[in-house]
């Protein structure tokens, strides 16, 4: 897979073109042998080769306008990109007027020399973990394609699209764990930041309250490079912060329990790489951890304001794929008392975790509890979808209702199912966890080399 270092290194010294890598990921989205078609909904060809000579004809002239000046991006499907329409996933939007501009996201990526080479494809609404998608396809877990697993979703494009060489980073959007378990089925790196660190303007909503915009990408590294554009910060180099000596907090609760066995060996492993590095994993009871059937009771924050969203197209809810309608129409019975409870509780959960997590630099879990089911299985029936749906969303959404922030990074052995490894910590401490985090993929580089 790409990296921003990698690539940046080659750009300066002058053994790779943008043009050249723009036209790679192209090619690589049009294999038939591959998932191109399924992984984007729509390609900018001309526009990211011409946006590639422009960047090649700057760095000839000395202008590096970022770390990833000149590198392919992918936006998922629900960023309005100026003069295009914005679907989400959906046929229902498709004959929607045009978008007048970028999203303030994709106006960063811009101005930093990404070259975007189209919109990934994405579970209807962001509504949904597996990544099925009955209007435009189902791209495969590139993991395993043979059998055909799920991808994860919502960003289940842009997860598929960066595992697969087709671009170097996607841009993907976070309610529940939408960025961070697509990333950790697929084996690659994901970061959902602070939602108010990175604009969510001119981007279709799930939830006001819980949506957040980050990265998925090959590498925690390559994550913070993209975040720091996406949050407007000049500095994007991460504080230095050694594995020894790093304070991590386990949290006891269910959220470390009934996990595969791949990942529960995988998680393990991690644990015990991280020791022998010399940083202080301390195992503590995590009781906010266990309410998540309170968290997200009848769909939560994300259900009652996808009705509202979504009210005004009631009339067409056929058009919709009927698992996203269910869930979009779950927020009609949470009334006025439910979402002043529900702000009450997250403010509890908040205070608790915040000062549970006041000794340590990050906390770790599991980022998903199983291993990526196969299509089959997660298609098989509306009752087997949900359940698999639930199961893939147990562990992420966790930092959502936090107001937090988290990476996923792999922990698995090569060749393995691919297992994430979710590294977390509160609002508005996202560098310091990246840092964490990167610290810790560079222990687990080691382990696994």
């Amino acid at each position: 897979m790409w990296t921003v270092e990698g690539l940046a290194a080659d750009l300066a010294a002058g053994r790779t073109s943008s043009r050249a890598l723009a036209e790679q990921a192209l090619a690589r989205i049009a294999d038939p042998t591959g998932e191109g078609a399924r992984a984007f909904i729509k390609l900018y060809a001309d526009a990211a080769l011409a946006d590639a000579d422009h960047a090649d004809r700057l760095r000839k002239r000395g202008v590096v306008r970022s770390a990833v000046d000149g590198l392919p991006v992918s936006v998922k499907d629900l960023f309005d990109v100026g003069g295009d329409v914005t679907r989400a996933g959906s046929r229902l939007l498709a004959d929607a007027p045009p978008a007048y501009a970028d999203a303030p996201a994709v106006a960063r990526l811009r101005a930093a020399g990404a070259i975007l080479v189209g919109r990934s494809n994405m579970v209807e609404f962001a509504f949904g973990a597996v990544g099925l998608n009955p209007h435009y396809g189902t791209p495969k877990n590139p993991w395993d394609r043979k059998t055909g697993r799920v991808p994860g979703g919502s960003s289940s494009g842009a997860a598929v699209a960066v595992a697969d060489g087709m671009c170097v980073m996607g841009l993907g959007s976070d309610t529940r764990g939408s960025i961070r378990q697509p990333a950790a089925l697929c084996g690659i790196a994901g970061f959902k930041p602070t939602a108010r660190r990175v604009p969510r303007a001119g981007a279709f909503p799930l939830s006001y309250t819980l949506d957040s915009v980050g990265p998925l990408a090959s590498s925690v590294a390559c994550c913070a490079a993209y975040d720091a554009v996406l949050a407007g910060e000049a500095d994007a180099a991460l504080a230095p912060l050694p594995a020894r000596g790093l304070r991590l907090l386990l949290p006891r609760s269910s959220a470390l329990e009934d996990l595969d066995g791949e990942v529960a060996r995988a998680f393990e492993a991690a644990l015990s790489a991280l020791a022998r590095a010399g940083a202080i994993v301390e195992e503590r009871r995590a009781a906010a951890f266990d309410r998540q059937g309170e968290y997200f009771s009848n769909g939560g924050y994300a259900a009652a304001e996808a009705c509202q969203i979504h009210h005004r197209y009631a009339d067409r809810f056929g058009e919709y794929d009927a698992r996203v309608a269910k869930r979009v129409t779950l927020g009609k019975d949470i009334g006025a008392r439910e979402l002043v409870e529900l702000g009450l509780l997250r403010q509890a959960f908040m205070q608790e975790i915040g000062a549970l997590m006041a000794p340590f630099d990050a906390y770790l879990l599991p980022t998903a509890p199983c291993i990526a089911p196969t299509i089959a299985e997660a298609d098989a029936s509306d009752e087997a979808y949900f359940r698999c749906n639930a199961r893939i969303l147990r562990n992420t959404g966790l930092a959502n209702f936090l107001d937090g922030c988290a990476a996923t990074l792999p922990c698995h052995s090569p060749g393995a199912a691919p297992v994430g490894l979710m590294v977390g910590g509160v609002a508005m401490s996202d560098r310091h966890v990246l840092a964490a985090a990167r610290a810790i993929e560079g222990v687990l580089q080691k382990s696994r080399a």
